[in-house]
């Protein structure tokens, strides 16, 4: 049986054909990487012709009118598409001649197992997912070097998939199937729960007599300041405030403050004295290993007391 193998010839080339199905922001910026790190990229096809055409002129490559042409031609194949059209795509292409062929798809919430029986089939499967934000089609491509990105599936040919990516200077790490819930579940948490966060501390100047654009405004450098110093010096390095240098009265005074402001508004007020509680208890063991001769006993019980005195 033939088995389909990644190298490098002399001139930096990865002797690999891989072609999209999917035409969106992931499409035009992951086929652009690719190429740009010296693999083959064969073309796109959409159900939208005028998205494949402008990612194929993007990429400089061809534009497919059928699944059946971009799978002929490739050897590797992207499915970028929306994470519940997967599914759909696989149920037409698992009728192909998909024989050697390795399918990957790049949701971060999605295992490999969407392509159901894939390897009875004769194919390699996996999800391949950049640990990384892509909002803009034509720029964000540029940044990808800096991300890690995961990949999962099947044994065989899974050192070469990973090293596409690793050859092109980005760290791969390998999961389990049964870990991709909770990993996408991690990168929400940083990417966009953070924004809920933000909006949050906007809110409370809000109630302090800020208008909302000025609440926004006035939060950026502090926002961004502390992610700047947490992405160069790691979490410890960047915790600052009341947690750290244990000022139990501050703390008291903070929880008081969201009773206050949200005495009219019960829903509110549990959920975001106790966004405050559970958020201040994970700096509580950040500080803690930061400051080893530290006591900070005493803000541990008043955290774990307010969190318990909580009625929904």
């Amino acid at each position: 049986m033939q088995i389909f193998m990644i190298v490098t010839s002399q001139k930096g080339v990865i002797d690999m054909r891989a072609g999209f199905i999917g035409a969106g922001k992931v499409g035009f910026s992951l086929g652009k990487y690719l190429k740009e790190n010296g693999v083959e990229i064969t073309g796109y096809f959409s159900k939208s012709p005028e998205s494949a055409k402008s990612a194929a002129d993007f990429t400089n490559t061809k534009l497919y009118k059928s699944i059946e042409n971009i799978l002929s031609d490739s050897d590797t194949l992207f499915i970028t598409v929306p994470d519940g059209q997967i599914s759909k795509v696989w149920d037409y292409m698992k009728n192909l001649d998909i024989k050697n062929k390795n399918i990957c798809h790049c949701s971060g919430s999605i295992s490999s197992t969407v392509f159901f029986d894939g390897e009875n089939l004769g194919a390699n499967i996996y999800s391949v997912h950049p640990l990384y934000a892509i909002s803009d089609k034509c720029e964000s491509w540029k940044h990808l070097n800096k991300a890690y990105f995961t990949v999962e599936g099947s044994a065989e040919n899974l050192d070469e998939i990973k090293s596409i990516f690793e050859r092109a200077g980005n760290k791969v790490i390998a999961m389990g199937a049964e870990n991709k819930s909770l990993y996408h579940c991690g990168a929400v948490v940083v990417s966009n729960l953070v924004n809920g966060l933000f909006q949050v501390g906007a809110e409370m100047l809000v109630k302090c007599g800020f208008d909302k654009k000025d609440a926004k405004k006035a939060l950026v450098p502090l926002f961004t300041g502390n992610a700047d110093t947490l992405a160069e010096k790691g979490v410890a390095a960047a915790l600052t405030g009341p947690v750290e240098r244990n000022d139990l009265s501050t703390i008291t005074k903070h929880i008081e403050a969201i009773k206050a402001a949200w005495i009219n508004e019960s829903e509110e007020k549990v959920g975001y004295e106790m966004i405050y509680l559970l958020l201040s208890e994970k700096l509580l063991s950040i500080a803690q290993e930061k400051h080893l001769d530290s006591d900070y006993l005493k803000m541990t019980e008043v955290i774990k007391n307010e969190k318990h005195s909580i009625h929904f």
